[in-house]
């Protein structure tokens, strides 16, 4: 499956690895991963690693951000990871490199690389690359393998999600086989300090269901974030989704942040029964069946999209 971006690797001395911006742990796990892989692989290649910042998972062994010249990329092989759009890639100067690859799991909007592997059947992308280098027969260190069993774990929701299959498990069983520290990664990625802690508890209290559906929604105005104190949007927008899961009589659950800087406001789709992806689309969004994301102008639009998925309840079923 994966013949013709190994042809692409072996044929570049340089490869600059792009994934989309607000990076999660897959999107990390898969960029890491790759990058470790083909370094220990192909020595003598130069391997950089691109993207906004984020200090969240630099707890991955391995993590790092390059600086990478503009020149470079006229004689580099780009390979984006993650990224169901060309506009949610961060860096978009891989468009500029003489090759480009993706490697993707997320529904299919747009083919925006030369050469692309999309495959919505694997948990996580991360899973992809675990497949890639078994089929490519590299060698897997402990370092390579710890990356990518990260981003196999993130976006399986700890292997609860019903994106996992049984290939998810031998991925795993493959990487866990090279030693991989499960008590220190679980320690690192799902340690959470008392402060943070409390900040669930804040937003558990706002949780509101819509008009006697099984929807239930959060929605934060910038003001609130100001007196808050927080900043960083994307923390608040991804990070706090998860208050609303495994709530009984819930099957919808989305966070709705308001983004001052950008104008708009953040949405989070999450469902454990229904596909919710085509209302992501609808408002200019995408993603998977049950996670999805997408952006709304203000809290009337947000309302309009409650609307559309207690109507999705009402006349679709399993």
């Amino acid at each position: 499956m994966f013949e013709e971006i190994k042809k692409l690797i072996e044929s570049h001395d340089t490869i600059v690895l792009h994934r989309h911006a607000n990076p999660d742990g897959d999107a990390i796990g898969s960029q890491v991963g790759l990058a470790t892989l083909i370094e220990d692989n192909y020595p003598d290649k130069r391997v950089y690693v691109v993207g906004d910042p984020t200090t969240r998972y630099d707890f991955v062994d391995g993590y790092r951000l390059d600086e990478v010249a503009d020149e470079v990329y006229p004689a580099a092989l780009a390979i984006v990871l993650d990224s169901a759009t060309a506009e949610l890639v961060s860096d978009k100067r891989f468009a500029s490199s003489h090759a480009t690859a993706r490697i993707d799991h997320h529904i299919f909007c747009e083919q925006f690389c030369q050469e692309e592997v999309v495959d919505t059947s694997y948990e996580s992308c991360a899973g992809m690359i675990a497949a890639f280098a078994l089929e490519a027969g590299w060698n897997v260190s402990l370092k390579a393998a710890s990356a990518v069993y990260t981003g196999i774990v993130t976006d399986s929701g700890r292997f609860r999600y019903d994106s996992t299959s049984p290939r998810t498990l031998r991925l795993a069983a493959a990487m866990l086989e090279k030693g991989v520290d499960t008590n220190e990664l679980y320690r690192c990625l799902y340690a959470q300090d008392l402060d943070g802690l409390r900040l669930k508890a804040y937003f558990s209290r706002k949780i509101t269901t819509y008009e006697d559906s099984p929807v239930a929604y959060i929605y934060t105005t910038a003001d609130e974030l100001d007196e808050l104190g927080i900043t960083d949007v994307f923390s608040i927008s991804r990070g706090m989704v998860g208050v609303m899961s495994d709530l009984k009589g819930v099957d919808i659950w989305v966070n709705f942040t308001e983004n001052r800087a950008e104008g708009k406001v953040w949405v989070e789709l999450r469902s454990s029964r229904y596909n919710i992806n085509p209302i992501a689309v609808k408002y200019g969004g995408g993603g998977h069946q049950k996670a999805s994301g997408a952006d709304v102008a203000d809290y009337q639009e947000a309302m309009a999209m409650l609307a559309d998925l207690k109507r999705l309840t009402e006349n679709q079923h399993d």
